[in-house]
């Protein structure tokens, strides 16, 4: 965390609703038009400027924001909050000619084009003092400005850049890291194919594929070019800012260009962009995502952005059904998000997204999905006394995430449907179905509060992280180890041992081979049984008292009859080794399994297709959130008599939900019902 950042976010006082919005491309004589629309549906909050550059500074070292503060000052008077963007997403032609630096070059050695997002090069000197000097005048003018509650910074990260400078960069970053061109010589095993390096300006920007260890080493130094570019902008807004103002980055879910808990450390609090795109919401996959970003911070988040319908860069850019954009709302609400915004409010005439889903139209009026908006605002201003200060219900799971592991495994897959991200969705699906929260976080979080953690495919292993996984297995909890675990060292070499490495000896077993399938695998066992697909290793028993959960059946001779998955006690703690790619009903009925017996209990019981989430606000008061994802009417039995918020019913028993139908509810003595 930067010297200026705020420690601690303070809980949100309400949950907000809004969208982005771009005043700068309407006359000035339509805003109070938008803004009474806005109040129609119940917004309380506006994004704008992060895309202005062009218009706030028109020509070098001239400025312009008055037409901002007449928009922000429009908003408040209809009780209307603004989070400001600094606009280096999208730099102004005049910038990008003047100074063609500052624009990135892609792996083929190509100059970005003006005219798009995040072009620029994010080491660029020229960049840096441009954006030193935008966002220097925007802290000064708006800093002040009571009406604006968040900033901001740049908007998707997302570009990576192969120009001389960042090769130069890279090459310093390589030696300050590693201090001795012997030691990273050492590390990446350069003497294979001749590689070895006599000067630091021999190192390459890696292009495809290359060295494991340079490949790795060049994602970090693009993360640690973000951090330090996020950094600058952070470093000269927070002095300008009132107490409690934030400061956030919108990150695109499992985009893999960086490290996201790295870049977010510096933020006070984390937000995602969340589109379906085409089809319709899995909220089983889109809830890891929610998990995925409340793990940044480890604390409540916004929701920047999320589609009005539909996107317009699709192979087919469905529309959602009617219904479905109130419970994305709640669903992203019941996974810790404080804020919903739509993008965007209304789209610009002409660029590049013409067809995205808006609310108003290119005419101005509303389209039919914004009486829907509107009964989501009817619900947050409903639901706002019992939410507000609330986060979601403390997880007993944790699944552990990994950019350098994942990064380790993209570049040499083995398997070409071999993906980590897939292969972490198939541990968090099957708990969420049973509506048991997850925290998804990285290795070095606390680890104190879960009794469970799973290890997806954990590739790289120091023996720091090895030693507090040990700790956590001794301190009576239980500790799931998945395949293609604990093979490589920080540097993203080869481990001198078996996998799981570090981990053998907890787990009771060492992997002697592995196998990347062409065919599915039977798997038999007295609780786990089905198939396994992509991979499968073959596992050896390093004591007696390692006991095997499923063996495979006949397949290449190598692995019949040979265990496919482990449990070994260790003092108080119980290890699982899984070394297959189970089906589904085998991966669901292992985690009920092992969720079962820990007696992890869900936060209710529902049918397929109805999610039951847990918030908790600061009395200490439960509130459940029960979604119906589904376009069917379905019948849920409430564990106790409940008081429904949005309606403010009295109801107990077993209600009807209706298609997308969705329930606040908390806990009320026993008595009559409405309903």
């Amino acid at each position: 965390m930067t010297e200026n950042a705020s420690p601690e976010t303070p809980p949100a006082a309400r949950l907000h609703l809004g969208a982005a919005y771009y005043p700068e491309h309407w006359p000035e004589e339509r805003w109070p038009e938008d803004i009474r629309l806005m109040q129609e549906a119940g917004f309380t909050v506006a994004r704008m400027g992060e895309f202005a550059w062009s218009t706030f500074e028109p020509a070098e070292g001239e400025f312009h924001f008055d037409w901002l503060d007449r928009a922000i000052a429009l908003l408040a008077e209809a009780g209307i909050v603004s989070v400001l963007g600094t606009p280096t997403a999208a730099p102004p032609a005049w910038l990008t000619h003047a100074y063609p630096d500052t624009l990135a070059v892609d792996e083929h050695g190509r100059r970005a084009q003006h005219g798009n997002r995040c072009h620029y090069c994010v080491n660029s000197t020229e960049y840096h003092a441009a954006t030193h000097r935008i966002v220097g005048a925007l802290a000064e003018h708006f800093g002040p400005n009571p009406h604006v509650i968040g900033w901001q910074i740049d908007n998707e990260f997302n570009r990576t850049c192969y120009c001389d400078h960042c090769r130069a960069r890279f090459q310093a970053y390589l030696a300050e890291r590693f201090g001795t061109l012997e030691a990273l010589n050492e590390h990446w095993t350069t003497a294979y194919w001749s590689q070895t390096y006599s000067a630091w300006e021999q190192v390459p920007i890696p292009i495809g594929y290359h060295n494991p260890g340079l490949m790795l080493a060049f994602r970090q130094f693009v993360t640690e070019s973000y951090c330090q570019f996020q950094r600058l902008q952070i470093d000269i807004l927070r002095p300008h800012l009132q107490p409690g103002v934030w400061i956030t980055h919108n990150f695109m879910q499992w985009f893999d260009g960086f490290d996201h808990y790295k870049v977010a450390e510096d933020l006070d609090l984390a937000s995602w962009d969340w589109y379906v795109g085409m089809g319709h919401v899995d909220h089983l996959t889109c809830g890891a995502a929610h998990d995925l970003v409340r793990g940044y911070k480890r604390r409540n988040f916004w929701l920047m952005e999320t589609q009005p319908g539909r996107v317009n860069w699709k192979p087919v850019n469905t529309a959602l059904d009617r219904g479905e954009m109130r419970t994305m709302a709640w669903h992203a609400v019941g996974h810790g998000a404080d804020a919903v915004l739509y993008w965007q409010w209304r789209s610009a005439l002409n660029g590049q997204e013409q067809y995205h889903g808006v609310l108003i139209d290119q005419s101005g009026q509303p389209l039919p999905i914004y009486e829907e908006v509107q009964q989501i605002g009817y619900d947050f201003e409903n639901a706002a006394p019992i939410l507000a200060g609330s986060k979601p219900a403390p997880a007993e799971i944790a699944i552990l995430n990994d950019y350098d592991s994942r990064w380790a495994i993209k570049g040499q897959r083995h398997h070409e449907d071999f993906d980590y991200v897939e292969h972490l969705l198939h541990y968090y699906r099957p708990i969420a179905l049973r509506n048991k929260p997850v925290d998804i976080i990285p290795t070095d979080a606390p680890f104190d509060q879960y009794r469970l953690i799973i290890a997806p495919a954990l590739h790289i292993i120091d023996e720091e992280l090895a030693e507090r996984l040990k700790e956590f297995v001794a301190n009576t909890r239980r500790l799931v180890i998945t395949l293609r675990s604990g093979v490589k060292d920080e540097y993203n070499a080869m481990l001198p041992t078996r996998p799981p490495g570090p981990l053998a000896k907890i787990a009771g077993i060492e992997v002697e081979d592995y196998y990347a399938l062409q065919d599915e695998i039977p798997v038999k066992g007295r609780r786990v049984s089905g198939t396994a697909r992509i991979w499968a290793e073959r596992l050896k028993p390093l004591n007696n008292i390692t006991t095997s959960i499923a063996s495979y059946g006949p397949y290449n001779g190598w692995l019949d009859d040979q265990s496919v998955a482990t449990v070994n006690m260790h003092r108080q703690g119980v290890i699982y080794y899984v070394g297959a790619y189970l089906d589904d009903r085998a991966q669901q009925s292992l985690m009920d399994m092992v969720t079962g017996q820990l007696r992890i209990e869900p936060v209710m019981q529902t049918p397929l297709g109805v999610e039951a989430c847990k918030r908790v606000n600061a009395e200490g008061e439960d509130i459940i959130i029960l979604i119906n994802h589904t376009a069917k009417e379905q019948s849920v039995t409430l564990p106790w008599p409940a008081h429904e918020h949005l309606l403010e019913l009295s109801i107990e028993g077993t209600v009807r939900m209706a298609p997308y139908g969705v329930l606040v509810l908390t806990k009320r003595p026993e008595g009559p019902t409405d309903a």
